[in-house]
């Protein structure tokens, strides 16, 4: 029963991903102005109206919205994602160069993001004195409520200029993740925390668990192999949709610790109406989006037994 219930998955992300290209496209198109405006048109390079419009020509900026439109999509179906008229090169050469650097920082920051959460979670349950465990359930809504801007300048000033245990400056590529991921993660593990928390407490007071330590079972095992199962789920479900977080956060981190990922890309490419751009980022930012939340849901039933993969659940 599985293929049936992974083709539906995979054509509903298929259908999400074409809603994500349609909007996104009328949203660039309507904007004011374009980038061949934006560069061309400065009076310092001394081009004739006729000239740019040959440049507009060439760059098939005149042509009908559903001419454009369909030619960007089967551009895309073919890997093809235009042309930057502000870099000069093609698209794909700038994503070549900035989304493995965007894909590191996003793949740390979310394994980090929910270590953080569990830890926070279970030790706020599981601690044997109160006052921790008050701290630790108020802590989450302090590292939730801290800018992702200034949490990153923090850090740069704390442990690189002060302790000097993180370089900014001459760092390798993986030794310059440290601080981004701790800027992106602390603050994104801060609702994760926050939903498990609150999962396990409400999975502790019900009765089936109160059985459970009444046969004799202790308070950890009760808590990894009673209430951590059943209260897994939603968590999973949180994570999913906490990884756009990432993403949004990834322009300004980038921008704070100088990082040439997707995140600058797109301030550059705002900055200068680069529509093609554009609109490669918001499709990279959809399909991750759609692909994250299509393997938690593939892995539900691993959690949850009951749960069949055709989409129904066992009374």
């Amino acid at each position: 029963m599985m293929f049936p219930y992974l083709l539906r998955r995979i054509l509903h992300a298929l259908l999400i991903l074409l809603g994500a290209f349609t909007f996104s496209f009328i949203l660039l198109q309507v904007m004011p102005g374009d980038a061949i405006t934006v560069k061309f048109q400065d009076p310092d390079l001394g081009l004739t109206p006729q000239q740019i419009a040959e440049i507009r020509l060439s760059y098939g900026a005149d042509g009908s919205r559903v001419a454009q439109y369909f030619h960007t999509l089967t551009g895309m179906l073919r890997g093809d994602f235009g042309y930057s008229v502000q870099q000069g090169v093609p698209v794909s050469t700038l994503l070549r160069t900035t989304l493995p650097v965007t894909l590191r920082l996003a793949a740390f920051s979310f394994v980090v993001a929910i270590l953080e959460a569990m830890a926070i979670a279970f030790l706020a349950t599981a601690l044997p004195f109160a006052f921790l465990r008050r701290m630790l359930a108020a802590l989450p809504g302090f590292l939730g409520a801290i800018p992702v801007f200034w949490f990153g300048i923090a850090l740069i000033q704390f442990l690189s200029f002060k302790l000097r245990l993180v370089p900014v400056v001459g760092a390798g590529p993986y030794e310059a993740m440290i601080l981004p991921t701790l800027a992106i993660s602390l603050p994104i593990g801060a609702p994760l925390a926050q939903v498990l928390l609150g999962n396990l407490d409400e999975i502790a007071a019900r009765p089936f668990v109160a059985v459970v330590r009444t046969k004799g079972a202790g308070a950890l095992w009760t808590l990894f192999h009673h209430v951590a199962p059943n209260a897994i789920l939603p968590f999973l479900t949180i994570s999913g949709l906490v990884f756009g977080e990432l993403l949004a956060g990834a322009v300004v981190t980038e921008t704070i610790f100088g990082l040439n990922g997707i995140g600058q890309l797109t301030q550059q490419a705002v900055a200068g109406q680069d529509v093609a751009v554009l609109q490669a980022v918001v499709m990279i930012s959809a399909a991750a989006y759609v692909l994250i939340n299509l393997t938690i849901d593939l892995v539900y039933p691993l959690f949850d037994p009951r749960i069949h993969l055709q989409g129904r659940t066992m009374s």
